[in-house]
């Protein structure tokens, strides 16, 4: 059967079915009337059955129009909802598409996203900037924003992208210079690096029990990407996000997870929870680009972090 071919016949006959009458089907579509009815009966000679019905008030539907009905109309939703994405074509935005994303979330989440978006929306140029830190969206003339931790009262609109724990993760290498860690008490003994959201004094569960933990602070850093290097280059036992974590890290035999010389220990206990978000400055009437940005983004997180 040629599908090709057969599209058309498959419009001519819902216009029909919708308007009830050859006449009406064929102002409808500039047709004639007999060009019309012709084209119907070369359709009940392709599928072999009778699909439309003669009375007194015009055309009726036999039980297999109806059942072709309902899959025809399809094809005429999907033609006009086409159509209507290639006149958009020439209204799609343009210009710099600046956002702020936090560390770590460029590789794997915003980078991809990005390069759909930009097949997307062809015109659209992104500019980037990577900080943990907060941006003011009208003030550094930013379209959006991904932010993690607790928001300020901003005004601005912000949708959930998802959360994130911290996980305790240290090298291989200084696991065996300095020991395992097998139990919570073993970080006593150890060399911590901590940051201004993971400080010496720590918050962690072990289920749904909250334990308050002193951790011996050997370093410090403001930096995530500085303590993922700190910890791989062997310098002590860190907190890092457990999608970080998880791209660096396998499990291994003994139950110890190991990778990229990064192990993840205790990995019974997870540090606090991290919960982002997407923040742009519209009310209403978002902008297609930056309503389908956290679609992709928030596809991106979930893949990483699942």
């Amino acid at each position: 059967m040629n599908v090709v071919k057969l599209a058309p016949l498959l419009l001519i006959f819902a216009e029909v079915a919708k308007q009830k009458s050859f006449t009406g089907a064929a102002k409808k579509l500039g047709m004639s009337k007999s060009a019309i009815s012709q084209q119907i009966k070369r359709l009940e000679e392709i599928v072999e059955m009778q699909l439309l019905a003669r009375n007194t008030r015009g055309v009726v539907l036999t039980n297999n129009g109806e059942a072709l009905l309902s899959r025809s109309e399809l094809i005429t939703e999907q033609l006009h909802n086409l159509v209507q994405d290639v006149q958009h074509v020439k209204e799609q935005p343009s210009g710099l598409f600046r956002i702020s994303v936090p560390q770590f979330f460029e590789r794997s989440i915003v980078v991809p996203a990005l390069k759909q978006l930009c097949l997307e929306f062809p015109k659209i140029q992104p500019d980037v900037d990577i900080t943990g830190r907060w941006r003011d969206l009208i003030e550094h003339q930013l379209d959006a924003a991904i932010f993690g931790g607790d928001l300020k009262d901003c005004g601005y609109k912000a949708q959930s992208i998802g959360r994130v724990h911290d996980v305790f993760c240290a090298s291989s290498r200084y696991l065996q210079q300095h020991g395992q860690i097998t139990q919570l008490n073993d970080i006593q003994n150890h060399k911590f690096i901590a940051t201004p959201w993971q400080n010496d004094q720590a918050t962690l569960w072990q289920g749904s029990e909250q334990i308050e933990v002193e951790l011996p602070q050997s370093a410090f850093t403001n930096s995530l990407n500085t303590l993922v290097d700190m910890v791989s280059q062997d310098m002590g036992v860190g907190l890092l996000p457990n999608f970080v974590a998880k791209q660096r890290v396998q499990q291994g035999s003994l139950g110890v997870v190991v990778k990229n010389n990064l192990v993840q220990v205790l990995p019974e206990l997870r540090g606090r929870d991290w919960h982002f978000y997407f923040l742009h400055r519209y009310q209403a009437n978002k902008p297609a680009h930056v309503a389908r940005f956290y679609e992709l983004v928030r596809h991106y997180f979930l893949a990483v972090t699942s």
